[in-house]
C-alpha cells in the first residue's frame, strides 16, 4: 500500500501480456510435461523456476519483482501447508510400515466375498488406505499388486476390479484430513479442518454410496478360481494401524489443529506397529551404518514430501507475482462483469476454474494452488461463501476429472501397478481407458454440480446472508 492508501501494483512492460508471461510459462511447461507424460512435483520445479526468470525481463522493478516473489513463498497459508505436509509425508510411511497393506487385506479376504461384493470391498479398502496415508498415489502403488490379483481370482469383473482402486484412491484423497489436497484447499480458503471435514462427508459419502451401488451391479462376471499365493501376504494385526486413522480424524474434527492432530496420529501409528511386530523402533530412527543412508521412516517420509514442497513455494511465488501485477484482479472483474452475478454462478466458477487447472496439469494440489488463492478465494469472498464450502468445492472438483485422464500421475502410477502385477499372476489387465469410467469420480461431479446448481450443503460466511439468500442463488 502507498502513503495515501491506493494499492500499489507491480508493474510490468507490456501491461497485461507481459504479467500473462509468468503465467504462460508455468502451464506451459506443466502441460508440456504432463502430455509426454513425464509430469511430477520434482519435474515441475524447473517450470516455476524458469516462470519467475521469465518475468523478470518485463518488471520495470526489478527489486520489487523479487520482494513480490519472496512475499509469495513467505506466505503464512504456504507456511501451514508445508509444515501439515511433513507430518503427513512421515505418518503416511509409518502406517504402511506397519502393515496396513496386509492388514486390508486380511479384511477382504476373511469375509469370504466374491465377485461384485469382493470389488465394493476393495473400493472400501482402497478408500480406507487413502484415508490413512493422505496419498492418492501411494494407494494405488501399494494396493494394486495385492488386491487385483486376489479379486480376479475371485470371479471379479476386471475393468471395474481395476477402477475400484482407482475410485478408492479418489475418495480416499477427497476425504482425508491429512491429503495434500485437503490442506491445500482448507489453508487456501482460511477453513479450519474441523469445518473442512464435517462438512465435505455428506458431499463425498453420498457420491461413494453411487460408487459402491455401481460396484455391486456389475462388479462380478468373473470366473472364481483358487489362489493360495496370496494367503502369505495377510496379516491382521496391520488392521489396528486404522486405529491411528481414526486418532487424527476424532483430533481434527474435535478443533485441534491438523498439526497437533498429526503428531497425535505419528506417535499413536509408530506404537502400534512396533507393538503389533510389524517395524522395530530402530527402523522409525537410528544411526545409520554410512554417511548418506537414511536415518528411517521419519526421514524417507520428509523426503517424500520435499518436491510438492519445493514446488508448492514456486507456484506461490507465481502466483504472488500475478496478483501484484493486478493480472488476477483483471480475471476477476472480467469473470465478475460476464459471468458470475450470483452465487450459484460463483460456485459453478469455482468448479469450472478448478477443474480446468486440473486437467492439463498431472498433479492436483499444484493446481489447487494455482487458483485457490488467487480466483477461488476472492469469488467466494464476493458472495459471502464459508471457507469450508469454498475448499469442499475446489477438493471435490479437483478429484474429479483429475482421476479419469491418463497423462495424469495417479493414473499413471495405478494402471503401471495394475499391469506389473497382472502380469505377474499371468492374468489379463484392463486397458487404461478403464479410468474413464471411474465411478466415483463422476459421482462426485454430479454430486458437487447439483449442490451448486440447489443450493445444497452451501454454508455462508455469516447466518444473515444464508437467511437472505437461502438456496436460490
Amino acid at each position: 500500500m502507498t502513503e495515501n492508501g491506493t494499492e500499489k501494483r507491480l508493474e510490468l512492460y507490456g501491461g497485461v501480456w507481459g504479467g500473462l508471461v509468468p503465467l504462460v510459462v508455468l502451464v506451459g511447461g506443466l502441460i508440456w510435461l504432463s502430455v509426454e507424460e513425464m509430469g511430477g512435483t520434482k519435474p515441475f520445479w524447473a517450470c516455476g523456476w524458469m516462470a519467475i526468470v521469465a518475468g523478470l525481463f518485463f518488471a520495470k522493478d526489478k527489486h520489487e519483482y523479487c520482494r513480490a516473489a519472496m512475499r509469495g513463498i513467505g506466505d503464512k497459508t504456504g507456511i501451514v501447508i508445508i509444515t501439515a505436509w511433513l507430518f503427513a509425508g512421515v505418518f503416511g510411511k509409518l502406517m504402511v510400515s506397519g502393515g496396513l497393506v496386509k492388514g486390508l487385506l486380511w479384511l477382504g479376504m476373511m469375509t469370504g466375498a466374491q465377485g461384485a461384493v469382493f470389488v465394493l470391498i476393495v473400493f472400501v479398502a482402497a478408500g480406507l488406505f487413502a484415508l490413512g496415508t493422505g496419498t492418492s498415489t501411494g494407494t494405488c502403488i501399494a494396493l494394486s499388486p495385492v488386491l487385483f490379483p486376489a479379486g480376479y481370482y475371485l470371479g471379479a469383473d476386471p475393468a471395474l476390479l481395476a477402477t475400484a482402486i482407482l475410485s478408492g484412491a479418489a475418495f480416499g484423497d477427497n476425504l482425508a484430513p491429512i491429503s495434500d489436497t485437503t490442506i491445500v484447499s482448507a489453508y487456501t480458503q482460511g477453513a479450519t479442518m474441523r469445518d473442512v471435514v464435517r462438512s465435505r462427508f455428506p458431499l463425498a459419502m453420498v457420491a461413494g454410496a453411487i460408487a459402491c451401488t455401481i460396484f455391486l451391479l456389475f462388479g462380478g462376471g468373473g470366473t472364481i478360481k483358487p489362489l493360495p499365493e496370496l494367503q502369505a501376504q495377510m496379516d491382521p494385526s496391520g488392521a489396528f494401524m486404522l486405529i491411528a486413522l481414526l486418532v487424527v480424524v476424532a483430533s481434527a474434527l474435535s478443533g485441534r489443529h491438523i498439526i497437533e492432530s498429526l503428531i497425535y496420529g505419528n506417535i499413536t501409528a509408530a506404537v502400534i506397529g512396533v507393538l503389533n511386530g510389524n517395524m522395530a523402533l530402530s527402523a522409525i530412527f537410528s544411526i545409520p551404518a554410512k554417511r548418506g543412508v537414511s536415518t528411517g521412516l521419519i526421514q524417507d517420509g520428509i523426503s517424500g514430501v520435499v518436491g510438492a514442497i519445493i514446488f508448492a513455494l514456486l507456484i506461490l511465488a507465481v502466483t504472488q507475482i500475478l496478483v501484484e501485477s493486478g493480472i488476477m484482479n483483471r480475471i476477476l472483474k472480467f469473470a465478475e462483469k460476464f459471468i458470475i452475478n450470483t452465487v450459484r454462478q460463483a460456485e459453478l466458477s469455482i468448479i469450472g476454474v478448478t477443474i480446468l487447472a486440473s486437467i492439463p496439469i498431472s498433479a492436483n494440489a499444484p493446481a489447487e494452488l494455482l487458483v485457490g488463492p488467487s480466483l477461488v478465494k476472492p469469488i467466494g469472498e464476493k458472495f459471502n461463501l464459508a471457507p469450508a464450502r469454498r475448499a469442499n468445492l475446489m477438493d471435490c472438483a479437483v478429484c474429479t476429472i483429475f482421476f479419469i485422464l491418463p497423462w495424469h500421475i495417479v493414473v499413471a502410477a495405478w494402471y503401471a501397478a495394475i499391469v506389473a502385477s497382472a502380469e505377474s499372476f499371468g492374468i489379463t489387465a484392463p486397458p487404461i481407458s478403464a479410468a474413464l469410467y471411474n465411478p466415483y469420480s463422476w459421482a462426485l461431479l454430479a454430486v458437487i454440480l447439483f449442490s451448486a446448481i440447489t443450493g445444497w450443503n452451501r454454508k455462508y460466511a455469516d447466518k444473515q446472508t444464508a437467511q437472505t439468500n437461502g438456496f436460490e442463488g
